[in-house]
């Protein structure tokens, strides 16, 4: 009986962040023109910032140049996806943007222009490591989406050790 309660808790769980995430999307679009809007711009720095911590550039405005550059590949990345993958990180970034979203889905108490580094880092970390895999899911596209962004630029290529492509 234990475990239909389970899968009927997991199910209406993912019902009602499609539902929030989707109404949120409505009222405060993550995704306009092809661009990533400002609140979600917002969410994928401060995300960066944490999964980037110690790869990216210390002094201000290399670092703030980089930072610029990642949104801007990230929104080339997103363009890219079929309409569906689009709508579906619409529907995830729309609940982040929400307070409640924030707290839940991320367990992130402040917003994410307020939050540290340090904060936001145990937000993924909590994520990655649920046992709801709607939460998991959620760390993985975040993780995944900002290693493409920052890494398809080749002045990043050094901190992996990765020398570029052979010339063949």
């Amino acid at each position: 009986m234990q475990r239909r309660r389970l899968l009927k808790l997991g199910i209406a769980s993912a019902a009602v962040f499609m539902v929030v995430g989707g109404v949120t999307t409505l009222l405060q679009p993550v995704w306009q023109q092809g661009r990533l809007t400002p609140a979600a711009r917002e969410i994928f720095s401060s995300v960066a910032r944490a999964i980037l911590e110690g790869t990216l550039p210390e002094e201000a405005n290399t670092r703030q140049q980089a930072m610029q550059g990642l949104l801007d590949r990230l929104d080339g990345v997103i363009a890219a996806f079929p309409p569906h993958v689009q709508a579906e990180l619409a529907q995830l970034m729309g609940i982040f943007v929400s307070s409640v979203g924030r707290r839940t889905l991320a367990g992130l108490q402040p917003s994410w222009a307020e939050a540290s580094v340090l904060e936001v880092q145990q937000a993924l970390q909590s994520m990655r490591l649920s046992s709801l895999t709607l939460r998991q899911q959620s760390y993985h596209a975040l993780h995944d989406l900002i290693g493409v962004a920052y890494f398809a630029d080749a002045s990043t290529w050094p901190a992996l050790g990765y020398p570029g492509p052979l010339t063949i």
